[in-house]
């Protein structure tokens, strides 16, 4: 503002002198000033401003009050740091007589946590007049003593406002009998003295009626006014008179109420009712003191009546009056000084200027979580206090500027605790000492500093071929300490390649149950064992992860039938086989060799003739298949002999394929066959038959070789993570490869083809 705007009258100040800018940093601190009664609304100061901010560091900051008793006048607008008035100040309710009144704010930033103290001054302004408690003053004077000079004291306005809004000057009405003297106390009261400047005749005049007026400093002028009426009376020529003109006591707060502090003494020489004496407190005695004590009036005895409090006043001073009962009554004055002493009545407060709700776990060392004040309202060593902490905390408390800081003192781990109670105990050094204690709940906020991890070293799953899309295979399951989105869990498989197709051709998963499903139906005949790598990520920042094998078996299943190697047969091909008719029992005619691509009992064949021309004359090995002479050939047998064999595996349910061989009866004397023959006996007549045999046994080796291979790598791999027996899972995942490997069963000789 300007300061001409200043200059214009008083009504015109509360509008555009509202308030004083900022007189500068004082001792670290921001101080203002503002006039009582100012609107709401109306600004103070710009904080941000005198703290040099700008306009993105006040949002980012999180400026804001930290005093809550105060907020109750005093808002700050946390978008462009002004602090204006939230509601109406009366000074004079706010701070009684106290010259200056000062109210202490605290200014927090958050981000990062700072402290900044702010005073106010509240101004005060003429908006109180001074009052007289009585509206008429009535003096009674002897005439005897009615003589130019005698002065008496008059009553002592009051007037709520201070400095120059306070009582100022004194005016009497004009006349000829009286004139008006101010005396000025030591505390700055002025004490208005009634002088008599003509003697005063009681037959003349028997009373005098006169006005007075206080008036204040203020601008406009404030006055109040009283009358005094002085009633002129017959002599009474002796006042009574004090034993002392001041008494001093010492008194305890606290003091209970009917304590006698002091008793008054004053005599008057006279006689009758002129000597008989009455004690009164002052005309100017504040009404705070009569609150507080009371006078006996016919004892002089002075009594406590209210609560004696040392925080608020520490002494007390009055004048008490001593009349007697003559005619005009006499009276004198002493002065009577209390003073108040401490007594350990208050214990310690403890203010949260600030405090953080919650700290991250990697906060360092000496971090600040809060700020906070100690007040005793006690004096000397009553007023001393000393605060602790609760031990064994990884916390301290830190003293600055007669404030304490709460900071970190030790690394924090929310997975160990994730909240503290701390316990803040302050002490005074009075005897007895007193004690406050305040508890404050501190969460540990978490940051993602914990990878998933699974259940299990690995995962072994079992399920049979031919199975359905989308079956559930497994589930995976992880656990991650962290909390929030660091412990929110996401499966994925890791594509890889397993039999030329890559894994998410044959599996998928669901990436927040772990579940493992089939993209499609296995065959056992293809491969026997998957092995994919799960990879488990948490949704922290930045994200963390950890991965396991998981080992999927397949079992086989009974779906394929025994395949018929020798002798070749088609739909349209019936093989035939010759024997001469001279051949003796147990010749062999020949040997059906079959294989079944299952595994374990499921590939395990048996042989069987389902139906022949003459059962009694052939019988075939149920294991190896070789059909032989049961008995040597009479003349009556048919020429042709017709076999139907059927090759059965033992699977659960077992299948079947059924051959027919011709065998032919000759004349010709053929040469026996040998009773034992072996696999390579004339296998030459017979190269595609070797030929197929071979290659099915290279490719049965070749599966096993590739899956052992796999396997060794993936160990070799886990060996260099340290995690050797979580890849074997104890040699587990090699025994389910070799005890599941397909099974290829054959009859590995062939006959020589007689007489063919």
């Amino acid at each position: 503002m300007d300061n001409q705007n200043c200059s214009k009258p008083w009504k015109w100040q509360v509008i555009f002198c509202l308030f004083l800018y900022s007189w500068g940093w004082v001792s670290g601190q921001l101080r203002y000033s503002i006039v009582e009664e100012s609107e709401p609304g109306t600004l103070i100061g710009n904080v941000a401003k005198e703290l040099k901010m700008n306009a993105a560091e006040i949002s980012k900051r999180r400026i804001k009050l930290g005093s809550e008793e105060v907020r109750k006048y005093f808002a700050l607008n946390h978008e462009n740091g002004d602090l204006i008035v939230n509601e109406k100040i009366d000074r004079e309710s706010l701070c009684g007589s106290i010259s200056a009144c000062l109210l202490s704010l605290e200014i927090v930033m958050e981000q990062p946590l700072e402290l900044f103290s702010l005073e106010i001054e509240i101004i005060d302004i003429n908006d109180n007049s001074p009052r007289f408690s009585k509206g008429n003053h009535i003096i009674r004077i002897s005439e005897a003593l009615a003589n130019p000079g005698t002065h008496f004291p008059l009553e002592s306005a009051q007037d709520l406002d201070i400095g120059s809004n306070g009582v100022s000057q004194y005016k009497l009405e004009a006349n000829s009998y009286f004139t008006l003297s101010v005396k000025t106390r030591k505390d700055g009261t002025l004490i208005p003295e009634l002088f008599i400047e003509k003697a005063l005749d009681r037959e003349e005049k028997r009373d005098h009626r006169l006005i007075i007026t206080a008036l204040d400093g203020g601008k406009p002028v404030r006055s109040g006014t009283s009358q005094i009426t002085v009633i002129v009376l017959d002599s009474n020529d002796n006042a009574p008179v004090f034993d002392h003109l001041t008494y001093k006591v010492s008194l305890m707060e606290n003091t209970p109420p009917t304590t006698v502090v002091l008793r008054l003494n004053a005599t008057d020489v006279d006689e009758g009712l002129n000597g008989e004496v009455e004690y009164f407190f002052d005309y100017h005695t504040l009404d705070s003191i009569k609150q507080l004590f009371s006078i006996n009036q016919q004892t002089g005895e002075i009594s406590v009546k209210g609560i004696i409090d040392y925080e608020e006043t520490q002494f007390y001073e009055t004048s008490i009056i001593a009349k007697d009962k003559g005619a005009p009554e006499m009276q004198s004055r002493c002065i009577l000084l209390i003073d108040i002493e401490d007594i350990n009545d208050n214990a310690p407060e403890i203010t949260l200027t600030s405090m953080l709700s919650a700290i991250p776990e990697n906060a360092a060392m000496g971090t600040a979580i809060g700020f906070l004040s100690l007040k005793d309202k006690d004096a000397g060593r009553n007023g001393e206090v000393h605060l602790e902490l609760s031990p064994n905390i990884p916390f301290k408390v830190k003293a600055f500027n007669n404030r304490y800081s709460i900071v970190t003192d030790g690394l924090l781990d929310r997975e160990k605790n994730s909240q503290f109670t701390l316990n803040l105990v302050a002490t005074d050094l009075g005897s007895p000492p007193l004690s406050t204690q305040t508890s404050i709940i501190l969460n540990i906020s978490d940051i993602n500093d914990n990878a998933p991890t699974f259940n299990q070293p690995f995962f072994n799953t079992f399920i049979k071929e031919n199975n359905d899309p989308g079956t559930l295979l497994c589930t995976v399951s992880a656990f991650d300490p962290d909390d929030g989105l660091n412990s929110q869990l996401f499966f994925s498989i890791i594509e890889n390649q397993i039999e030329g197709s890559p894994v998410s051709s044959l599996v998928y998963i669901n990436s927040n149950t772990g579940n493992i499903y089939s993209q499609r139906s296995f065959d056992y005949e293809q491969v026997q064992v998957l092995q994919i790598t799960v990879k488990v990520e948490d949704s922290g920042s930045p994200k963390l992860s950890s991965s396991v094998t998981v080992f999927i078996f397949i079992l086989d299943e009974n779906d394929n039938a025994p395949s018929i190697l020798y002798p070749e047969y088609t739909k349209e091909f019936t093989p035939s086989q010759k024997i001469s008719k001279v051949a003796s029992a147990g010749t062999l005619v020949t040997k059906v060799s079959a294989v079944d691509p299952d595994s374990g009992q499921n590939a395990w064949l048996i042989y069987n003739i389902e139906e022949a021309t003459d059962l009694s004359l052939f019988q075939i090995s149920s294991h190896s298949g070789e059909i032989r002479t049961l008995r040597g050939f009479l003349e009556n047998d048919s020429f042709e002999q017709r076999l139907s064999i059927t090759v059965k595996d033992h699977g659960e349910p077992s299948l079947t394929t059924t051959i027919i061989i011709m065998v032919t009866l000759e004349d010709n004397n053929i040469q026996e066959g040998p009773k034992s023959p072996t696999f390579l006996i004339n296998s030459q007549n017979k190269p595609d038959v070797t030929l197929y045999l071979i290659i099915s046994l290279v490719a049965i080796s070749l599966v096993s070789l590739v899956t052992f291979i796999i396997l060794l790598a993936r160990c070799l791999r886990d060996k260099s993570d340290n995690s050797f027996t979580g890849c074997l899972g104890k040699t587990q995942p090699i025994y389910y490869t070799e005890q599941y490997k397909p099974t290829l069963h054959l009859n590995t000789w062939y006959p020589e083809v007689h007489g063919g």
